[in-house]
C-alpha cells in the first residue's frame, strides 16, 4: 500500500450510517471510488478523499519514491511487483515464506539477512541455477534434491533418477529437503549440523551456456559450437559449483519481495504474518499454531518487562516510604526541582520556537501563500486587475461565447486539412453579425461550404426521411405559425443533394445555405440540437424571429382550428436574418461532428508525429548549444590566461635569456662603422627587435584568429537560439491543432487562455512581423470541482474579494478578458512566484510576453485604422445603409480564402 508520512493508507471502511442507508433505501444515490473501492454517502467526502489522494504526499512502499499522489504511488507499486514477482524464484517462494511467517524481528534488514544466510545455498526443485564446470558458467535446471541422510551411492541415485524422474514429492525414505535448515526458529549453526547444505546432491538438467555479454557472445560465435559442452545432458552436482542469478536472489531482491508479502502489526513484538492471500496462494498456514503463539506471547512479556525496567530506571522506582528529610534536605531538593523544572520549561520554548521558525520549501500550494506586510510594502500588488465581461463577443447569452470561441478555434487550429485562410476573432464576430443578403459574406459561405465538404464523409447513423420532432412536448403546435407537417413537407423538398452539390469557389459558393439544412437533417437531432425546428422554420419560411425564447413566443393557435398560411422562402435569403446566436449554434454543431471525420483524425496524427520529431530536434539542439557554450568558456579561459601572462612584468630576463633588452633600443643611426664594439651591439639588437617583432606578430595572429573563433560560436549560439525559438512556436502550433491548454491557473484555479499560434496560424510572419488571433488574453473562472477545492478553505469569500475585487471574482466557468498590454502587465505583477500555480503561469506568460503584447498592440492599431470598436458599439443596419457607407470595404468583407480547392472543396 501506498505510504503517507511513513504510515501506510488505510482506506475508508463503510460507517453504520451507511450500513443503515443501505438497509432502508437499497436505491440510494453514493458516490463510489473506483480506484479504491471506497464509498462516500456525501459529496463532500468524496471530494475531500480525491483531493487527499491527488495531493503529492506519498510514497511508493517497494521503491521508496516520493513526492506522488496517491494513484501514481499504487500504480508505481504494482509495476515494481509485477517486475520482481517474475523474477524471484518460483521454487523458492513457498520456502521464505514458511520460514518468516510468525518471526518476531524488530528490523525488516534482521529478517532479510536471516533468510538470506539460510538459503543462499539452498536449492529447490525445478529452480533455474547457475552451475559452474571447469571455469564455465551454465543455466541449469534441478531435476531432483537428494537430502543428506540419503544412503543411496551414485547408481543407486542415477537408477532412481530414470525412474522417479517426474516426482515431484520426496518419499519417506529421502525425506524433505532443507525442512530443518529452513526453520528460522532453529540457530543456524544447529541446523547446519542437523541439515547441512553442503550435503545435499542434486541432479541438474544443463540447458545452455551462460552468455553475460556481447564479448561473450562475439567470442562464443567466433569458436563456434563446443562439441564437449554438456548441454541437454544430467549431471550430479552440489552447492559449491552451484549459483542463482542475482536478478533473480539477492538481498535486495529478497528484501522487496518480503516487504510485498508479508505484513505486521505496530504492537511491541509483534510477528510477521504473510498476507492472507499470499499465503493461500503458497500453501503457507495461517492459523498460528499454539506453541508458536505461547513462544510470541513469552517474547512480548518479555520485551515490555525490559521497557519497563529501562523506564523505571530512568524516572526511579515506585514511591516507598521514606524517613523524614531535614529542612536543609528539603530545601535542596526544592531548589534541584525548581532548576529541573525551569530547564524543562525552556526546552520545550526552544523546540516550540525551533519548530515556529523552520522555513517553508517555496514554490508551495498557492492558497499557502499570504503577503506580509514586508511584501505590500516592496509593492507587491495585492489585487489582480479586473477582467472585462461586457468586452466579451456574445456575452449577454449564457453560453454562447464559449460556442462561438470553441468554433473560432476549431476552424483556425483545422486550417489545413478545412482548407481555410485563419482570420481574426473580430473578422469571425463581424461575419456571424452580418445580416444583409446582398452583399453577401464570402466568409461565412467558405466557412460553412468547407465544413459541409468535411462532413460528408462521416457516416450518419439517423434516418434522414423522418425527424424526431413527435418526442416533444409540443410536436402538435405550431411554431413560428409553421405546424410540423409543413416543415416536414418543405423539408423533404430541401437540401436532397447536399452530399453532391459542388459549392464551386469561383461561384461564389452558392447554395451552400439549402446544403447546409441538408447537412443538419443529415446528423441533427432535436435531442443533441435542441434548436432545430425554430431554426429550420425560419430559414424555410416568411416568419418573424422573436427576441424570447421561440417556445414562449410561438402564437397560439386560433379558436376555429385555422392555422395561419405559411408562406415559404429561400434559406439564401432567410440566412441573413437569423440571429447570431443561432448561427452561433449551428457552427457549434457542426464543428462537433467534423471532430470525428477523416480529415480532422489524419490531420491530429500527422501533427503528434511533428510533435515528437521537435521533441527530438530540441534536445538535439540543446545538445549543440551545451557543445558551443562549451567550447566558448574554454576559448575566454585561454584568452584571459594570455592576457594575464602577458601583463606580468619582466623580471629581468624573458623567455629567450640571450636577449639584452636594453640593447632593443639603440638606434642604428647612432653606431658607428668604426667601432666594433658598436657594430657587435647592433647586430646584437637588431636580431632581438626581429625576435620581439616576431613574437607580437604571432601573438596579433593568434588574437585575431581567438576573435574570429569567438564570432563563429556567437553566431552559432545565435542560430540555435532563434532555432529553439521555432521549435517553441511550432511546438504550440501543432500542439494547439491536438488539444488547447490554458497557459496556466491562478491561486483560486482560474485559467488562463491565450489562443494566437494555434494550428494553422502563427504569430511571427515570414519577415518576422507579429500578427495576432484574437489579440487578447482571456481567463475563465474555476471548474466546479476546483471550486469546491477552493471553499474548503476558511474565510476563502472574504480573501477572494480581497486580492480579487468584489466586481473581479469570476464565478464557474464564467469568462473575463484583458484587451490592454498594461493588464496583462498588472496581471504578472499580482502573480506570487511562491506558489505552484502562479510561478507555473508566471514564467508561461512571461515566455510569450514579446508575442502577446505586440499582437494587442496591433489589434489596437487595426481596430483604430477601421474605426471599428466592437467592444463600445456594434455596427447597425442603419450605419449600413447610411449614404456613403460601403460595407465592402471592411476587413472581414475582403477576406479571400486562399486555401480554397479549385473545385471548391
Amino acid at each position: 500500500m501506498p505510504l503517507s508520512r511513513r504510515k501506510r493508507v488505510v482506506l475508508v471502511e463503510p460507517d453504520d450510517a451507511l450500513h443503515l442507508l443501505a438497509q432502508e433505501d437499497p436505491d440510494a444515490q453514493v458516490y463510489y471510488l473506483e480506484q479504491t473501492g471506497e464509498i462516500f454517502q456525501s459529496y463532500e467526502a468524496y471530494a475531500a478523499r480525491m483531493s487527499f489522494y491527488h495531493s503529492k504526499q506519498f510514497q511508493c512502499e517497494v521503491t521508496g519514491k516520493s513526492g506522488l499522489d496517491y494513484f501514481e504511488a499504487l500504480s508505481s507499486e504494482r509495476q515494481e511487483a509485477t517486475v520482481l514477482h517474475s523474477r524471484f524464484s518460483q521454487p523458492l517462494k513457498p520456502a521464505v515464506l514458511k520460514a518468516v511467517q510468525w518471526q518476531v524481528m524488530g528490523r525488516l534488514d534482521h529478517l532479510v539477512e536471516a533468510v538470506y544466510e539460510r538459503f543462499k545455498d539452498r536449492y529447490f526443485k525445478d529452480e533455474r541455477v547457475l552451475v559452474d564446470l571447469s571455469g564455465t558458467k551454465y543455466f541449469a535446471r534441478i531435476e531432483k534434491v537428494y537430502p543428506p541422510r540419503s544412503t543411496l551411492d551414485a547408481n543407486e541415485r542415477e537408477d532412481r533418477l530414470q525412474t522417479d524422474m517426474s516426482s515431484s514429492s520426496f518419499t519417506a525414505e529421502e525425506g524433505i529437503p532443507h525442512l530443518i535448515g529452513g526453520d528460522l526458529k532453529t540457530p543456524i549453526k544447529a541446523a547446519n549440523a542437523k541439515d547441512d547444505p553442503v550435503k545435499y546432491f542434486y541432479w541438474v538438467s544443463i540447458l545452455e551456456p551462460e552468455r553475460n555479454s556481447d564479448k561473450a557472445k562475439a567470442a562464443a560465435a567466433a569458436k563456434g559450437p563446443d562439441p564437449e559442452a554438456p548441454v541437454k545432458s544430467l549431471m550430479e552436482v552440489q552447492c559449491g559449483v552451484m549459483s542463482r542469478d542475482r536478478l533473480s536472489f539477492s538481498k535486495s531482491i529478497l528484501r522487496r519481495f518480503i516487504r510485498d508479502c508479508v505484513d505486521r502489526d505496530a504492537a511491541v513484538a509483534s510477528p510477521w504474518t504473510v498476507k492472507p492471500l499470499v499465503a493461500k496462494r503458497f500453501g503457507v498456514d495461517s492459523v498460528m499454531p499454539e506453541d508458536t503463539r505461547k513462544g510470541v506471547e513469552n517474547i512480548k512479556k518479555g520485551e515490555i518487562d525490559k521497557r519497563k525496567k529501562v523506564w523505571e530506571a530512568k524516572e526511579g522506582p515506585p514511591t516507598k516510604k521514606q524517613k523524614k528529610m531535614t529542612a536543609a534536605q528539603e530545601e535542596k531538593a526544592r531548589v534541584a526541582a525548581a532548576k529541573k523544572e525551569a530547564a524543562e520549561k525552556e526546552a520545550e520554548r526552544l523546540a516550540a520556537e525551533k519548530k515556529k521558525k523552520k522555513p517553508v520549501r517555496y514554490p508551495t500550494e498557492d492558497l499557502d501563500v499570504t503577503l506580509s506586510e514586508k511584501d505590500k510594502k516592496a509593492g507587491m500588488k495585492t489585487q489582480r486587475p479586473v477582467p472585462s465581461r461586457t468586452l466579451l463577443p456574445f456575452n449577454d447569452t449564457p453560453g454562447t461565447f464559449e460556442s462561438f470561441l470553441m468554433s473560432w478555434n476549431f476552424l483556425v487550429a483545422h486550417g489545413h486539412p478545412l482548407h481555410l485562410s485563419p482570420f481574426t476573432l473580430d473578422e469571425f464576430e463581424n461575419a456571424i453579425r452580418h445580416n444583409l443578403y446582398d452583399p453577401p459574406c464570402p466568409m461565412l459561405g467558405e466557412i460553412h461550404s468547407t465544413l459541409v465538404y468535411v462532413l460528408r464523409t462521416v457516416t450518419s447513423q439517423k434516418d434522414t426521411s423522418a425527424l424526431s420532432f413527435e418526442r416533444e412536448s409540443r410536436a402538435d403546435e405550431p411554431v413560428l405559425g409553421v405546424s410540423l407537417d409543413q416543415l416536414r413537407e418543405t423539408l423533404d423538398e430541401t437540401g436532397n443533394n447536399w452530399e453532391r452539390v459542388p459549392l464551386r469557389t469561383s461561384e461564389g459558393r452558392e447554395g451552400w445555405e439549402e446544403a447546409m439544412i441538408g447537412c443538419l437533417r443529415c446528423h441533427a437531432t432535436s435531442e443533441a440540437f435542441p434548436r432545430l425546428r425554430e431554426i429550420f422554420t425560419f430559414l424555410l419560411f416568411e416568419c418573424d424571429m422573436p427576441s424570447a425564447s421561440f417556445r414562449e413566443a410561438s402564437p397560439p393557435a386560433r379558436a376555429n382550428g385555422d392555422a395561419t398560411p405559411a408562406v415559404t422562402a429561400l434559406p439564401a435569403d432567410r440566412y441573413a436574418l437569423l440571429p447570431a446566436t443561432d448561427r452561433i449554434a449551428i457552427l457549434s454543431f457542426i464543428c462537433n461532428v467534423a471532430v470525428s471525420s477523416k480529415a480532422i483524425h489524419a490531420h491530429m496524427e500527422t501533427c503528434e508525429e511533428t510533435l515528437t520529431a521537435l521533441r527530438k530536434e530540441k534536445i538535439e539542439v540543446n545538445r549543440s548549444k551545451k557543445q558551443f557554450t562549451e567550447e566558448m568558456n574554454s576559448l575566454l579561459e585561454q584568452s584571459q590566461t594570455q592576457t594575464q601572462e602577458s601583463a606580468e612584468p619582466e623580471n629581468g630576463k624573458g623567455d629567450d635569456e640571450d636577449i639584452d633588452m636594453g640593447a632593443i633600443l639603440i638606434d642604428d643611426s647612432d653606431l658607428s662603422a668604426s667601432d666594433s664594439g658598436s657594430e657587435t651591439a647592433s647586430g646584437r639588437g637588431k636580431s632581438q627587435r626581429g625576435t620581439l617583432r616576431e613574437r607580437m606578430r604571432e601573438k596579433q595572429v593568434s588574437q585575431k584568429r581567438a576573435a574570429a573563433e569567438q564570432h563563429r560560436l556567437e553566431e552559432e549560439l545565435g542560430k540555435l537560439e532563434r532555432r529553439l525559438e521555432g521549435i517553441e512556436r511550432e511546438f504550440r502550433k501543432m500542439l494547439g491543432a491536438v488539444r488547447v491548454r490554458p497557459l496556466g491557473k491562478d491561486r483560486f484555479h482560474n485559467r488562463v487562455w491565450w489562443f494566437d499560434g494555434l494550428g494553422s496560424t502563427s504569430v511571427v510572419g515570414s519577415g518576422g512581423a507579429i500578427s495576432y488571433g484574437t489579440g487578447r488574453i482571456f481567463i475563465q473562472g474555476p471548474s466546479a470541482f476546483d471550486k469546491e477545492l477552493v471553499d474548503m478553505r476558511p474565510g476563502i469569500d472574504e480573501r477572494r474579494i480581497e486580492e480579487e475585487g468584489e466586481d473581479g471574482t469570476l464565478e464557474v466557468d464564467e469568462w473575463g478578458v484583458y484587451t490592454e498590454p498594461e493588464e496583462v502587465d498588472e496581471l504578472i505583477a499580482w502573480l506570487n512566484s511562491r506558489g505552484n500555480r502562479e510561478l507555473a503561469l508566471k514564467n508561461a506568460v512571461t515566455k510569450w510576453l514579446p508575442l502577446v503584447t505586440p499582437g494587442i498592440r496591433k489589434r489596437q492599431a487595426d481596430l483604430q485604422a477601421h474605426i471599428k470598436q466592437p467592444e463600445v458599439t456594434r455596427r447597425s443596419t442603419r450605419m449600413k445603409n447610411m449614404a456613403g457607407y460601403d460595407i465592402s470595404r471592411e476587413p472581414y468583407m475582403l477576406w479571400v480564402n486562399r486555401r480554397a480547392v479549385n473545385n471548391g472543396s
